[in-house]
């Protein structure tokens, strides 16, 4: 892995610690072995190398896991663990699971359609569409989509001078108590401009949702539609994304899913929560979109294919930032067999990997959800990154 890769995954892996994504936020159920095999489809295609995979990453402390991977000898899904704590039913082989952060690679792509379209400059200040919001006029569409903004993240962070900044509720008992409550994209806005920024913008980077809540509120303006409503109609719709969602406010995951858990301490005691449920308007356009492998699968496609952007913004798209290793809503790595695209993504009680070689040829989506294992799940879903990687989009 790349310097640049490495920052990002540890950028990233701080990100999920603010949302208490890691060790203390979920896992398997407790010393649990896994119960039989993985399942697979379809039937014809067994493949004794993906079975084990999966069952290597379950092992490592997750509840449950949906892959899919896509390669030269065909298309291959598989689960492994858990649906639930306490039953012995896998999770669903395409269940939906909430992405997190996968979201971003979404938003980014109506925003360039936009800049494709003349309604927007990527290199436009932000405030000319946002004025409202009274932002340093220096802040690009492209900072935005790319992390090098500064804006201090509504989820929390730490100052320049090394001081702690808490964000809204979102962990411990806190964040329980206030599950279900509802947040508003302005609101999540102008929390994070309450602070003092992290730097001046473009000068560096670092990972904020802050500035993705801004893409959808901007998307809103330039069309007069929700961010949600565009990707319906831009993305969704035209590609059969029918199991994609944009939940909003709504606490469930519809139809066939894993349930995600959260664990967490108090009074010296640990504890999980089934937290499946949720209201997930505090990651708005930054991460409250739900799907299955085989949407994402067909989204990212779709993109690096040049099915949804014209081929200069594609290749906008595809330049990371030398400390981010970001591109413009996704991560641009280099690994053993050169360069690799992903989308990666935390919520409470799941992650969510998609990659893919820039050629399609090579690629997999993987779901997978958190119990109450006592494992560092920070590292343990980035080892099942790098394990993916090595394997399928290198072919090792």
């Amino acid at each position: 892995m790349t310097t640049s890769a490495s920052t990002a995954r540890n950028d990233k892996s701080r990100a999920f610690r603010r949302v208490g994504i890691t060790a203390s936020a979920a896992a398997l159920l407790a010393g649990a072995a896994i119960p039989g095999v993985a399942a697979a489809e379809p039937a014809g295609k067994d493949r004794p190398d993906l079975r084990a995979m999966v069952q290597e990453i379950t092992g490592s402390g997750f509840a449950g896991v949906q892959l899919r991977v896509h390669d030269r000898r065909g298309d291959w899904t598989g689960s492994a663990g858990v649906r639930k704590l306490g039953e012995t039913a896998k999770p669903p082989t395409n269940g939906r699971f909430r992405i997190g952060s996968n979201t971003k690679t979404f938003v980014a792509t109506v925003v360039l359609q936009l800049v494709g379209e003349g309604k927007v400059g990527l290199d436009a200040p932000v405030a000319g569409y946002l004025p409202e919001f009274g932002l340093d006029r220096r802040i690009t569409v492209r900072m935005l989509l790319q992390h090098t903004s500064g804006l201090f993240d509504y989820t929390g962070g730490l100052l320049p001078d090394g001081t702690v900044v808490p964000g809204i509720p979102l962990q411990g008992k806190e964040f329980l108590d206030n599950r279900y409550h509802t947040y508003q994209s302005e609101e999540l806005v102008r929390f994070g401009l309450s602070k003092p920024p992290l730097f001046a913008p473009g000068t560096d980077w670092t990972y904020t949702n802050i500035n993705y809540v801004l893409a959808g509120l901007l998307i809103k303006k330039v069309t007069g539609n929700h961010y949600g409503d565009e990707l319906q109609r831009r993305i969704l719709r035209p590609l059969g994304l029918r199991d994609t969602v944009v939940p909003g406010t709504r606490p469930g995951i519809p139809g066939p899913h894993a349930h995600g858990y959260y664990r967490y301490e108090e009074a010296g005691q640990w504890k999980t929560v089934d937290i499946t449920e949720q209201n997930p308007s505090w990651a708005s356009s930054a991460g409250e979109l739900i799907s299955t492998t085989k949407d994402l699968h067909t989204f990212f496609s779709a993109l690096l294919g040049g099915k949804l952007l014209p081929a200069p913004l594609l290749a906008e798209m595809r330049k990371p930032h030398p400390k981010g290793g970001y591109g413009l809503g996704l991560y641009v790595q280099e690994a053993s067999c050169g360069t690799v695209l992903k989308g990666m993504g935390g919520f409470h009680g799941y992650g969510t990997l998609m990659a893919s070689t820039p050629d399609g040829n090579r690629a997999y989506e993987l779901s997978m959800t958190y119990g109450d294992s006592a494992a560092d799940l920070g590292q343990a879903y980035f080892n099942a990154d790098k394990l993916l990687t090595d394997r399928v989009l290198c072919g090792k």
